[in-house]
Formats: structure tokens, sequence, C-alpha cells
């Protein structure tokens, strides 16, 4: 099964498929609602399944399907951060939009072995074991970067900018490009740690050394490690209340 409510998503999908003629598609649906009962009808050994969607999104389709038919899952997401809760979420894999052919193959070669053997749920256990042990730290960020996830504890990310619809993690002396966009990262971060100063740039308030003032109603922000980023305007009531007694 294939389900995205994007139809050019859905399209690359199925004309990827037909690379294996060991697979069929029983059915491709553009929302969660209709693919519940189409998992719950069809019973498909695979479901390629959207995270992000109108409605009830992925993991809502996995929750409302677990005790009628759980297949095996290959995640589709254009956002870095739903990588481990994918992983606990029993899924065999994931992929990253926009993904090349290449990486789709290898994916569903993958998928149809483990699925053969009958060792998919197997992999699942061993997967969410280390995923698990690795990000028990619930303080902890995780960032994809050429085709690896590399925590970060919150403590080591001192701020974060816009590039486009990219950002740049930075963390001691390495940045790391994510792609997607600040407001959307922004949302995954822990609320009253992470604070925007400005439209582009978002700062750890364990980080901040001080709040200066540049003269005619400009404001800087001097990072521990001696950095200074510009301060936003619409941004300083925001700081200030957040970072109540930080400065002084």
């Amino acid at each position: 099964m294939v389900v995205d409510d994007e139809p050019l998503a859905r399209r690359r999908i199925l004309s990827l498929l037909k690379a294996d003629s060991d697979f069929a598609v029983v059915a491709e649906c553009s929302d969660g609602d209709s693919a519940i009962d189409a998992i719950a009808e069809h019973k498909p050994d695979l479901v390629f399944l959207d995270i992000q969607m109108p409605g009830t999104d992925g993991f809502g389709v996995l929750e409302a399907v677990a005790r009628v038919h759980m297949p095996s899952i290959i995640f589709a997401t254009a956002h870095d951060r739903y990588a481990v809760q994918a992983f606990d979420s029993h899924a065999l894999d994931y992929l990253l939009k926009p993904f090349k052919q290449e990486r789709f193959l290898e994916s569903l070669a993958h998928a149809k072995n483990a699925i053969l053997k009958g060792s998919a749920l197997e992999q699942t256990r061993k997967l969410l074991a280390l995923i698990r042990r690795v990000s028990n730290d619930r303080g902890r960020l995780a960032v994809r970067t050429d085709r690896k996830i590399v925590f970060l504890s919150n403590s080591e990310v001192e701020w974060i900018e816009a590039a486009g619809n990219y950002v740049r993690v930075h963390a001691g002396k390495r940045t790391y490009m994510v792609r997607e966009k600040i407001s959307d990262f922004e949302r995954s971060l822990p609320p009253g740690r992470f604070v925007r100063i400005h439209r582009s740039i978002i700062v750890n308030l364990d980080a901040v050394a001080e709040q200066q003032s540049c003269g005619g109603g400009e404001y800087i922000v001097v990072l521990k490690n001696g950095r200074e980023l510009p301060l936003g305007r619409t941004y300083r009531d925001s700081l200030d209340n957040v970072a109540k007694g930080v400065f002084e």
C-alpha cells in the first residue's frame, strides 16, 4: 500500500515499485482515515506511509490499526525529527524526501528480504532497542545528516540559523545542515530552553552570556563562546519574558 497526501509523491513510489514484480499494489490512499480502512480490508505486507498528513497522521494510522493488522512500515517523511519516532512506531525503514531511486530500491530490497525471511518484527525489536539505548536521555535532539542520525544533547546545541529551506545547527565546533524550515524545526525544540531572537535565529538560553545595547534601539545577544547575534526588535519582549532573571 502507498499512503501519501501528495499525488506526485504517490506516483513516484508507485512508479519505483514497478522495478520489483514480486510486489503488487493493493491500494493507494491520500489521507490517514482511508488508509486505516484500507489496511484493515487488504491486510498488506508492506505500507509506504507518509507521516505528516491533514487529519490523522501516519502515527495515528498505526495506533488505529495496531490491533487489527500491523504491516511492515516504511515511513516517507520530509522532516528529520520524525526519524526516531518513526523507528519507535515499528517502522522497518524510513525515506527522507526527496529520496533518490537508489535509496528507494535499497529500502525496498531490505523490506522484501525481511518479509520473506519472516524477520521484519525481529529487526524492528533490535532497532527499537538500539534507538532507545541511544536516546534514553530525553534531553537529546536527533539530527539527520549524510544519511546518518546524529544525537546531540540539548546542552551541546548553542544556536540555530535559517538557510533557505535548511537550518544550520551549531554545536560547538560542529555545524549540521538539516533540510527543514526554521519555523518547523523550532516546534521540535524543548520550550523554555530555546528561544527565537530573530526571524532567522534561535538560541539556547544556556549558551547566552549577555544582552547588549548597540544604541538606536538595536540590541545583540552575546553567546558564551563570544559569538554575537542580532536580536530582532519584535523578538526582544519574548526573550525577556522567557529569560526572566537571565539578563540583568
